[in-house]
């Protein structure tokens, strides 16, 4: 039985001598037969994503801000939980625009409708699809951003990138995106509430000079309705007024401010995150940084920690009325060396000013020439209080993905009892519906 050899080339070598096929080709023997085939060179491409978030719980948002609607697919979620529109659809009005006069007045339902991946109420294991329709865009307000580019916001840079962008309201560039985000948010807050208690809440903690002073929210006790209760999500009601009418300061002038959101994990459970390249703080670092505006993030003393000294910084160990292992402060936000310790996870997130403002601004055309530029449409003078469930919703999906990770890895086979706990310790497992 005759056999066949075919040499290829290394990538990108040149291509072989021609001339030295002949000699190569009269080789012949009865058992073995060498051939030798020209190869045709193809271009190299690779194939950018961008889209998809998380190894094991995997979200994929799609859509676009003006087009017919937006969405995830979620791919890994866990079989037979409870799991409804309404669900979802409690975290998306938070988000949704048009709340108060402190959001973009563009009216939107948010409406979500489950496709695929939920029967008879419960998740079936396969692909979760979550799909929002576009109901009130409008295309004539983005006529300029088809001739300009708008100060600080993706329009340059995706041309740079593409050669081609979505016009209309911003294309991906949109904090419309972030409902895909949201949606899946909801179901991975809702995997983290019912299988080990842990809470996941945010709440605006800056608008550009007024800063909550340290100590001013109890993390151990702060409730969704203290967030909820104003318009900028902020607990503490005096502050919130001041945060209020800095919005309102610049809003009736056509310009915006920045924010900061602080989110916290309650009930985290311990040996979440990895060493070295995958610590928890470095998959929360890329999760909400990923959110549109975001600018700076910060975890436990953050930037503050800095200024201090070993000693003054270190979190002292002590054993609970519980026989648990606990830190008497929390300097290092939860995490330490990559890895949670069960104390509450901190973290704050900068946000810049939302760059669509509705005051002439310098700017160039997609031709290079030099022009002023009035934005129209309808955008938030500061994005605080719907980046709040945004927060909130990345922080849950990297959670519920390292609580995946975790449980595959070090709970494949009964823990070490001296040293482990259960990943659901004090809450019982979550008890799947019956079908």
């Amino acid at each position: 039985m005759a056999s066949s050899i075919i040499c290829k080339p290394f990538l990108r070598a040149t291509k072989p001598n021609s001339s030295l096929y002949p000699d190569l080709q009269r080789l012949h023997f009865p058992s073995l037969r060498i051939s030798i085939k020209p190869r045709t060179h193809k271009k190299l491409q690779i194939q950018a994503a961008g889209s998809t978030f998380g190894n094991y719980f995997r979200v994929t948002t799609f859509g676009e801000s003006n087009g017919g609607g937006v969405g995830c697919i979620v791919d890994g979620c866990p079989p037979r939980i409870p799991l409804s529109e309404a669900d979802l659809q409690g975290d998306l009005d938070r988000r949704s625009p048009g709340q108060s006069r402190v959001t973009t007045p563009r009216k939107e339902t948010d409406t979500c409708r489950i496709y695929s991946g939920v029967s008879e109420g419960v998740t079936t294991g396969t692909p979760i699809h979550v799909l929002v329709p576009n109901t009130d865009h409008r295309e004539q307000d983005y006529k300029e951003m088809s001739i300009a580019y708008r100060p600080s916001h993706a329009d340059a840079t995706y041309d740079m990138k593409y050669g081609v962008r979505a016009v209309q309201g911003g294309g991906r560039s949109s904090a419309r995106e972030t409902i895909g985000r949201v949606a899946s948010g909801a179901i991975a807050k809702k995997i983290l509430k019912q299988f080990s208690g842990t809470e996941v809440l945010a709440y605006v903690s800056q608008v550009q000079q007024v800063l909550l002073p340290d100590g001013s929210v109890d993390h151990d006790t702060v409730t969704l309705g203290q967030i909820e209760s104003n318009i900028v999500r902020c607990p503490n009601p005096e502050y919130a007024e001041k945060m209020i009418a800095a919005i309102d300061a610049v809003r009736i002038k056509g310009d915006s401010v920045g924010c900061v959101v602080t989110c916290i994990v309650r009930n985290a459970p311990r040996g979440l995150g990895s060493p070295v390249f995958d610590k928890l703080e470095a998959e929360l670092a890329k999760a909400v940084m990923s959110v549109p505006a975001s600018k700076g993030f910060e975890l436990g003393s953050g930037f503050s920690g800095a200024f201090l000294t070993g000693s003054e910084h270190n979190d002292e160990f002590y054993t609970d009325e519980h026989g648990r292992i606990r830190t008497r402060t929390n300097r290092s936000g939860g995490i330490q060396g990559g890895i949670s310790n069960g104390e509450i996870i901190n973290m704050r997130v900068a946000f810049k000013p939302t760059p669509a403002i509705s005051r002439k601004q310098h700017t160039v055309t997609r031709e290079k020439k030099e022009i002023e530029l009035l934005v129209h449409g309808r955008h938030d003078p500061c994005v605080a209080p719907r980046a709040v469930p945004v927060v909130e919703a990345m922080v849950a999906l990297v959670l519920v993905d390292q609580l995946m990770a975790q449980y595959a890895q070090c709970n494949l086979f009964p823990i070490n009892a001296e040293l482990q706990e259960p990943l659901s310790l004090g809450f019982p497992n979550f008890e799947p519906a019956m079908i």
